[in-house]
């Protein structure tokens, strides 16, 4: 029983890397994989020469007994990784940011997961931000949590101070259990920025995590045996020598040259929903800025 718990905490610590924690740990006990992993259908697949690596990370909000990726996008997060310098920059998209969703008008950007699945939720922030992302990851709250358990929670950074059904969360440095992640992903309200906030709160685990897992998958080692258990467990269209390429270029992140950016906005009414109205230009203007060399040197905007 020992040998399988391990086991299955080092395929569990390296699917998490491989998708830069987004958000993306199977259950072990769940033989239908709770996450996926796509080429995006107008992106390159990285190779060995490739030195810049966008990813897309969601997170969806499906229920027991929805489809994981026909239901919205709680947490999007655009990461970029340069992996001759370590240097990467998370850009957190609001979830109710209103914008084109190809072929469907306009409407709130979590939807576009509802009607097009990942490869449309990767089209519509490609034409947003002005980056293509390279690949996509999608995961649902149950593989959060199993992805926190799987390291033993998250070390993050608490800015506000919010009380939940789940705990009270103050301001300074805090390790967060399993649930607290889940939770802490999630809270909205109580927070000053409301939807900007939480996105920042997310892009803040990513790189909590990140720095956990490194560390153990450096200390621990493994890298092959949990590179074979991951790929047993996750849905993908990319072959092994694609995903194996691609695991050891998100190794080269580096959690101190991590720098997190959410795009600002401002918010209102479209009819009787409440939705984000980000403010395209700033986003695009970050996009130059970090799209070639996934580096941010000074403010975000």
């Amino acid at each position: 029983m020992m040998r399988a718990v391990k086991r299955i905490g080092r395929w569990a610590t390296y699917a998490v890397l491989l998708a830069m924690l987004a958000l993306l740990v199977p259950d072990a006990e769940h033989r239908q994989p709770q996450f996926e992993l796509l080429k995006v259908e107008t992106a390159e697949a990285v190779d060995a020469g490739s030195s810049v690596l966008w990813l897309l990370a969601l997170g969806s909000d499906a229920r027991p007994g929805e489809p994981v990726l026909g239901s919205r996008s709680d947490a999007i997060q655009l990461i970029g990784i340069n992996t001759k310098t370590g240097a990467s920059t998370v850009i957190g998209i609001p979830r109710d940011s209103y914008v084109d969703i190809p072929g469907h008008g306009r409407d709130k950007i979590n939807a576009a997961m509802v009607f097009g699945g990942p490869q449309l939720t990767a089209q519509t922030v490609a034409n947003m931000m002005g980056i293509q992302p390279d690949y996509v990851f999608v995961t649902s709250f149950r593989g959060l949590m199993h992805m926190a358990a799987s390291i033993g929670g998250i070390r993050v950074r608490v800015r506000w101070d919010v009380t939940t059904p789940v705990s009270h969360y103050q301001p300074g440095m805090r390790h967060l259990d399993a649930l607290e992640v889940l939770d802490f992903a999630r809270i909205r309200h109580g927070l000053p920025g409301g939807d900007f906030d939480r996105s920042l709160d997310q892009s803040s685990l990513l790189r909590g995590g990140l720095r956990e897992l490194l560390d153990r998958v450096r200390h621990q080692g493994g890298y092959e045996s949990a590179m074979y258990s991951f790929m047993r467990n996750v849905e993908t269209d990319l072959s092994p020598a694609q995903l194996y390429r691609l695991g050891r270029a998100v190794l080269q992140a580096k959690p101190g040259l991590v720098r997190q950016c959410v795009v600002p906005g401002g918010t209102g009414y479209v009819g009787a929903a409440s939705v984000v109205f980000p403010d395209i230009g700033a986003a695009r203007s970050l996009a130059v800025k970090v799209r070639k060399d996934a580096t941010l040197n000074g403010p975000c905007f």
